[in-house]
């Protein structure tokens, strides 16, 4: 089998990476790729928001298998294109997509299927109509922009103030860009967040392993919203009977749903959950991977994602063959100084080799690019350094040993992933 990957992240990086140790993979492109992915896969430029240009470059290469990570592809529509060639790719349509691509798109799904999820004030699409609905709501308040944000356009509001501070952000000064110019006004959510992710073949559906990530960029939950600065998956992260409420009473109409509405989805589908004490809400939906939580779920897995993926792809997917590792993984990420606001780039980063010699642990790649013999680094995101163990416990003291020995000017990373991981989320039971 000859793969190729889209995307240049850490995600993508942990895709090659264990796609790389099927038997029946004798070849994997990435495009764009970075730093790490570069040493185990052949990166080629390319921007993923290009449609006609992946198509021409997958014309080209005559890949037996197209995975997609990021969103951008997927809302521009490269699911259809490939399917009009009869091209076997992991994505869902671009009508599909617009879970992720639209939250009012989103929402208005839920609603339509009872579909537990946060009570709507109000969708707006100018600043003043936003800033009136304000006047109505109450406190804390949860504002979503409508469209594409990299994982930075939902902010949750404590007071009037900020509220209408993030509003001009995003509708005044265009801070968002096109994901900006409509918003979301809902109601907050109290409990613990989860990512819940299934893979699809249209018909049939594999859960994945849960995760949890952090999104805010400070121990203690502190800061702003990041892309996400580690996740963890554990045995004792979601009870048995939570996991059934959550496949019961949300994947399973969700499903259903697309049904009803004739879109085709196959690929991943994440469920971004929070388990309220009245049970599992949907918070969002993402037409793909994670990340960081790919990252904690690939190392968990204990099957030939390679051939899972072909099979999704054709139609033919087997939940029973997705077995996982038992005990718990995490993945802390190694930041540039500043991030998520501006931050410096090419700074060298040392100690790569150090990490190599711990059995069990991988660095995974996402902002970085090789120059010579040196990695340095080229984005918010830098590293995901990532380890699975038969404990929560072990798999933490590895990957923090290991991050130890990373250095690269500005670099910051959470000391307090998975510090609630071993209490079992009982909500919804």
């Amino acid at each position: 089998m000859k793969i190729l990957v889209i995307g240049g992240g850490g995600r993508e990086h942990a895709l090659v990476w264990k796609l790389a140790q099927s038997p029946h993979v004798e070849k994997i492109w990435c495009t764009p790729g970075n730093g790490g992915i570069s040493s185990e896969a052949e990166c080629i430029t390319a921007d993923v928001g290009d449609v006609d240009k992946l198509v021409a470059l997958a014309g080209n290469l005559k890949p037996d298998l197209t995975i997609v990570g990021p969103e951008l592809p997927l809302v521009n529509g490269i699911g259809d294109a490939f399917a009009q060639r009869r091209w076997a790719i992991v994505a869902p349509s671009r009508h599909a997509a617009q879970l992720e691509g639209s939250k009012i798109f989103a929402k208005e799904f839920l609603r339509r299927h009872n579909i537990a999820t946060a009570n709507m004030y109000g969708a707006y699409d100018s600043l003043k109509s936003a800033l009136a609905a304000l006047d109505s709501v109450s406190w804390p308040l949860v504002i979503k922009a409508d469209g594409l944000c990299a994982g930075k356009g939902v902010f949750l509001a404590p007071d009037r103030d900020s509220a209408s501070e993030f509003l001009e952000r995003a509708m005044g000064q265009n801070e968002f860009g096109p994901g900006g110019r409509r918003i979301l006004l809902e109601e907050a959510l109290v409990g613990e967040e989860l990512s819940f992710i299934i893979l699809t073949d249209g018909q049939r559906y594999a859960p994945l392993a849960a995760t949890r990530d952090h999104k805010r960029a400070f121990d203690g939950n502190q800061g702003p919203n990041t892309g996400g600065m580690g996740a963890y998956s554990s045995d004792e992260l979601l009870s048995p009977a939570t996991r059934e409420v959550i496949l019961r009473h949300v994947v399973q109409p969700t499903i259903r749903g697309l049904g009803a509405d004739d879109i085709y989805y196959q690929g991943f589908l994440y469920f971004g959950l929070m388990l309220t004490a009245s049970g599992p809400k949907v918070l969002e939906f993402n037409c793909r991977l994670g990340d960081p939580e790919a990252q904690a779920i690939i190392a968990r897995m204990d099957f030939d994602l390679a051939e899972v993926l072909a099979d999704a792809a054709s139609g033919h997917l087997d939940p029973s063959r997705l077995q996982w590792k038992p005990g718990a993984s995490v993945c802390v990420v190694a930041a540039s100084g500043g991030y998520p606001g501006k931050f410096e780039t090419n700074k060298t980063i040392t100690g790569l080799t150090d990490v190599d010699a711990h059995i069990g642990v991988k660095v995974l790649h996402a902002g970085t690019v090789r120059i010579g013999d040196s990695v340095v680094t080229s984005g918010g995101r830098v590293l995901g350094v990532t380890a699975a163990a038969p404990s929560i416990e072990a798999a933490l003291e590895k990957v923090y040993r290991a991050i130890g020995k990373i250095h690269f000017d500005g670099m910051h990373f959470r000391k307090d992933i998975a510090a609630l991981a071993n209490r079992v989320s009982a909500a919804g039971d």
